[in-house]
């Protein structure tokens, strides 16, 4: 049987008093059974994965009242490290203090500029909601053209019949399908958190996501139309790159020989 996080929680203060999380009243009962009731409805939850798992040193046993990136990273390996590799995480990487929004070069939300940018700037840290964060984390920060049509786009009509889902499914297109593809490692598919992996050059894109769904000349033709990109895709590409009719005038000249 699956602890209840509220229990477990309170079983935490009560064995280290003088923790953090303890003093000065932190943590209400009624918070306390927000937390629960988030953790009821999460991936954590269904994993078995309950607040001694964050919470507490696995060797000292000793509690933690703020889990680190250290701590995503014990499950979480592939995700964290490659989060540490784009603009969204390298100042991490790096050791310098965590990238805001207001240090960004594309408008970012007035409301988001102090935003630290971890894990817990996209996933709520106890409801971990992979829907929220494939699209509503990432529009709480940016504010740039491309990134506001997405909601105008054909993807966000798909995903918008699918939001009752736990989590994305194969058909879904997010922000995040898009910027922070899936790869396989073994028999394992696991996130790139790179955001910016996909970026440059453009026909990464093209490889790493849109020939999951489209054929290759559609979405060359759509990943370098500036327009198209800047409306979020909402229409088909009016592009006509000159590459692909080059390409089928070579097989009409070899298979006329």
């Amino acid at each position: 049987m699956k602890p209840i996080l509220a229990l477990g929680l309170a079983v935490l203060i009560w064995l280290y008093p003088g923790s953090a999380i303890a003093s000065a009243n932190s943590v209400t009962s009624a918070q306390l059974q927000e937390i629960d009731q988030q953790w009821k409805n999460s991936a954590h939850a269904l994993a078995e994965v309950n607040c001694s798992s964050c919470h507490q040193d696995e060797k000292t046993k000793q509690f933690i009242a703020q889990p680190t990136l250290e701590t995503c990273q014990s499950c979480h390996e592939f995700a964290v490290e490659t989060f540490g590799w784009g603009k969204h995480g390298i100042r991490i990487h790096e050791g310098l203090s965590p990238l805001t929004p207001a240090m960004a070069k594309l408008p970012m939300k007035k409301s988001a500029q102090d935003q630290l940018m971890n894990c817990n700037a996209c996933h709520n840290v106890h409801s971990v909601n992979t829907v929220q964060a494939s699209v509503d984390s990432c529009l709480s920060c940016h504010n740039d053209s491309h990134s506001l049509n997405y909601k105008n786009s054909r993807h966000a009509e798909i995903f918008a019949k699918q939001k009752d889902l736990i989590r994305p499914n194969t058909e879904s297109v997010t922000c995040a399908t898009c910027h922070l593809p899936r790869q396989e490692r073994g028999e394992t598919v696991l996130v790139n958190h790179n955001n910016t992996y996909t970026l440059l050059p453009r026909d990464r894109m093209v490889k790493e996501v849109c020939l999951n769904c489209h054929g290759v000349e559609y979405s060359y033709n759509s990943i370098f139309d500036d327009e198209l990109v800047e409306a979020n895709f909402d229409n088909p590409p009016d592009l006509e790159l000159k590459t692909f009719e080059l390409v089928r005038d070579l097989e009409r000249r070899r298979t006329s020989q």
